[in-house]
């Protein structure tokens, strides 16, 4: 299963590298300019930066792991991007709200 939200704001960039930076001392990330993979174990997220803003994707094998794994990246991108108050909807591929 995945679901994906945007978050609509000109540091994407600075925001991805902090979210991978701080992970990556716990789980496999992967970080490129403009993207990167967050590995947890009950899911993974990858992250796409533009100059809109930054897409989030979050894929686990089933919806209570899908909904734990965007609720650890969410949490952590509002600490990040404090200043900003991010409010994150994510829609599941099918196209209902998790």
């Amino acid at each position: 299963m995945d679901a994906s939200t945007f978050f609509t704001t000109p540091n994407a960039e600075r925001y991805l590298g902090s979210l991978c930076k701080h992970f990556g001392h716990k789980v496999p990330v992967t970080h490129q300019p403009s993207f990167g993979r967050i590995e947890l174990p009950f899911g993974q997220c990858v992250l796409c930066a533009d100059g809109n803003g930054l897409l989030l994707t979050v894929e686990a094998p089933d919806r209570p792991q899908l909904d734990q794994t965007a609720e650890v990246i969410s949490s952590h991108l509002d600490r990040f991007a404090f200043r900003e108050n991010p409010d994150l909807t994510w829609t599941v591929a099918n196209g209902t709200k998790a």
